[in-house]
């Protein structure tokens, strides 16, 4: 069964930002969340070896969810100014890495993998979409999976929908009337006033969807029954903005997703115009994934990345270590979408 891999772009791309410390080039370019994101994507070709990989980014412009409720998302601090100066750079590698970039005005990037999931799984894909965003949850099936990180970027959890059962009470499918019934005070979604997360779960256990809670409205208890009468239209509105879309107008054609070889030379070049030059190394680890053809690498010492924080440089002065010390730190996070750095549970596997 072939493999694909969906990265949600921007997810990843914020948790990698605060999963390290913050560091730039001598140049003065801030590279911390690119030198993250290109290592958690080289260690996931290394573990999982997939024929198609993909990665997802939010556009600029509003989205259909934006116009159709302008409150969306509205309340969210603005991003660190450090952080998407470092967008455009990371699209460079990427695209030299041979990885598919899909972003589309009015779309987010759970639309476009939610899109790509469901046409992977009728051509009998096995699909891991790894993201920090809990939407995904609901596209969860046998043959797609959601791998979230829980601490920083080092450790992660698989969600299977077994999994998201045990830890939920609930199926995939019922993510969505669960965000209709409960709210999400991190994308601004209103749900029903005065539904909390216990009446949500008993509610969608017995019930089963949304509709069908209304459809036996009278046999909620009266506080119930009022504050589902008062909030109909806001349940409804509320489910259609957490649902994901997945007919997102994209080209389908998987073998555009299909993963070559990434390409020693020009890599090389990339990562020392970015100065990631302990990286080169590091890449004898993927040496199956690398195009080597003709190429005598050579050996590069050093700790990376090498431009350091003046936290750091002030540090070491004092200490007298080199290199970077607790890289990989937890992410402080300020949108909940995205699942809590400290987020309990089993873990996994490792992505570093």
């Amino acid at each position: 069964m072939p493999k694909l891999i969906l990265i949600d772009g921007n997810a990843i791309f914020y948790r990698a930002f605060h999963a390290l410390p913050l560091f730039k080039s001598s140049k003065g370019e801030f590279t911390n969340a690119i030198y993250g994101f290109l290592k958690m994507t080289f260690q996931i070709l290394k573990q999982e070896n997939p024929e198609y990989i993909a990665i997802a980014f939010d556009c600029a412009e509003k989205t259909h969810r934006h116009i159709e409720y302008e409150e969306y998302k509205a309340q969210r601090k603005p991003p660190p100014p450090e952080l998407y100066p470092q967008l455009p750079r990371l699209k460079q590698g990427l695209e030299i890495m041979n990885i598919a970039l899909f972003e589309l005005p009015g779309y987010e990037a759970d639309d476009i993998i939610g899109t790509l999931a469901t046409e992977a799984e009728k051509k009998d894909f096995q699909t891991l979409i790894v993201t920090g965003d809990k939407d995904a949850f609901q596209l969860v099936t046998d043959k797609i999976q959601v791998r979230v990180p829980i601490s920083g970027l080092s450790t992660v959890i698989d969600y299977t929908p077994a999994k998201i059962k045990e830890k939920m009470g609930l199926i995939p499918a019922q993510i969505v009337d669960y965000k209709a019934l409960k709210g999400d005070p991190s994308d601004n979604i209103k749900g029903i006033n005065g539904i909390g997360d216990k009446q949500a779960v008993d509610l969608l256990q017995k019930y089963e969807h949304l509709e069908n809670i209304y459809a036996h409205i009278d046999e909620l208890t009266p506080s119930q029954r009022q504050k589902f009468e008062d909030g109909r239209k806001d349940a409804l509105f509320s489910k259609k903005l957490a649902t994901i879309v997945r007919e997102v107008p994209i080209d389908l054609d998987f073998e555009k997703c299909r993963f070559q070889k990434v390409p020693y030379t020009k890599m090389k070049a990339y990562l020392e115009e970015i100065e990631f030059r302990g990286f080169l190394n590091k890449m004898m680890e993927f040496k199956d994934f690398v195009d080597m053809e003709g190429v005598e690498v050579p050996q590069v010492s050093g700790n990376e990345p090498k431009a350091q924080s003046e936290h750091q440089k002030i540090k070491q002065q004092k200490s007298g270590q080199q290199g970077l010390s607790g890289q990989f730190e937890h992410a402080q996070k300020s949108n909940s979408d995205h699942v809590p750095a400290h987020n309990p549970g089993p873990v996994q596997q490792s992505l570093f």
